[in-house]
């Protein structure tokens, strides 16, 4: 397997009109778009949760929503499932605007993302015919789900004319639609950096002040190449909202608000006293050092020193697999296969782990080593990307 090309935007966007045409060929050409992008988290994991640092950028794959007004109190939507191959129910879904009858969870699964961020919004809705497109790689670890949600909301910020000026507070509905309508806890980081993406940049995100600090990326020479493993996951499962559960335990028994108020310090005094098991007590040694290794990352990448960053990524990475548990034998193995070529300055899992993608700092002229080594030992069919931090959600009217 070689290194995909990543379908542009308007290469998305002219299948859309196709698709669209296909699907409601009496609707009229559509209108308007809505665009999400994916990210990757370049190291900070598990943090955001914890009111801790994070440093994701933007990606070029993103989430198109687009489609137009209908004139009714009805919004039908299809995805186009040959994008999100893991999509087992139907690809079409239709409800009533909310001021109609309220909105609920319910089936298709994928359909609760575009329900909950409608079910959210703070302005009445009107109905529309939408299709969804998408170039993120579903259940990957690059926040398929905040694209598709961030897109959404840019969609109907287009339908209804509505388009706020405060970015924190759709990245913040958008992540509200995901706890309602998905189920799943997540953190601030995915809808942020989908959000407030800068080309060029990584984002350093202050996850209890909301604040952020972009960090350049200008380094030619190196390049991030993302590997799927192509082992599926899905943060809505147990072992995620376990996670955050023991954090939350750990928070207790040092006594502070959240695991970003806590040292190395007083957890060694509580684990020494015997309040804490070692189990609560690796899972916070954890956070507490990832926010650190988040800190000094953006610092040392403002200093062009891509070389401690690389060795920050590792050292992640092996908190991720040790302490905090959420690595796998996939992910494992393809960070160890990229580590020992030469040009490669660290290598970790991104995103919430049990599978899903890696993300590599790598010199350009070693990329292809590094797919050559991974497509001999690796045992399952891994996918690649090289990718450049890109731009946050777009709203467009066509």
């Amino acid at each position: 397997m070689s290194i995909i090309k990543t379908e542009t935007t308007d290469e998305l966007l002219e299948r859309g009109f196709d698709f669209f045409v296909k699907h409601f060929p009496d609707s009229g050409k559509p209108d308007k778009l809505g665009i999400g992008p994916g990210r990757v988290n370049l190291i900070g994991e598990h943090t955001d949760y914890n009111d801790g640092f994070v440093l994701p950028m933007a990606l070029p794959m993103v989430t198109i929503v687009l489609g137009r007004a209908n004139n009714t109190d009805i919004c039908r939507v299809v995805t186009e499932c040959s994008s999100l191959e893991e999509i087992k129910d139907s690809n079409k879904t239709e409800f009533k605007i909310p001021t109609v009858k309220p909105l609920y969870v319910g089936t298709p699964k994928w359909a609760n993302y575009v329900k909950g961020v409608i079910a959210c919004f703070q302005s009445i809705v009107v109905g529309f015919d939408a299709v969804i497109l998408s170039s993120v790689p579903l259940g990957g670890g690059l926040s398929s789900s905040a694209s598709l949600e961030v897109a959404t909301y840019s969609f109907i910020e287009a339908i209804t004319g509505n388009k706020t000026n405060q970015l924190v507070h759709k990245a913040m509905v958008c992540q509200k639609a995901e706890h309602m309508f998905a189920g799943v806890p997540c953190g601030i980081m995915d809808q942020f950096i989908s959000v407030m993406g800068i080309e060029g940049h990584a984002l350093l995100i202050d996850c209890k002040s909301l604040e952020y600090d972009p960090v350049p990326l200008t380094e030619s020479n190196y390049i991030f190449l993302i590997t799927n493993s192509n082992v599926h996951h899905e943060l809505s499962n147990s072992q995620y909202q376990l996670r955050r559960y023991q954090c939350e335990e750990a928070s207790d028994l040092i006594n502070v608000e959240s695991l970003r108020s806590a040292t190395m310090e007083t957890l060694n005094k509580a684990h020494s006293n015997g309040k804490m098991n070692e189990i609560i007590y690796k899972r916070a040694r954890h956070v507490i050092t990832e926010i650190e290794r988040t800190i000094t990352a953006a610092e040392v990448l403002k200093r062009g020193d891509y070389k401690t960053f690389g060795e920050l990524m590792n050292a992640s990475h092996n908190s991720l697999r040790d302490d905090f548990e959420v690595s796998c034998q996939e992910l494992d193995q393809l960070v160890e296969l990229a580590r020992k070529v030469p040009g490669v300055l660290g290598s970790r899992m991104t995103g919430g782990g049990f599978g899903g993608c890696t993300v590599t700092l790598v010199d350009r002229n070693a990329v292809n080593s590094v797919v050559t080594i991974i497509n001999s030992e690796y045992k399952r069919n891994p996918k690649f990307y090289t990718v450049l931090p890109s731009c946050g959600a777009k709203i467009v009217r066509l």
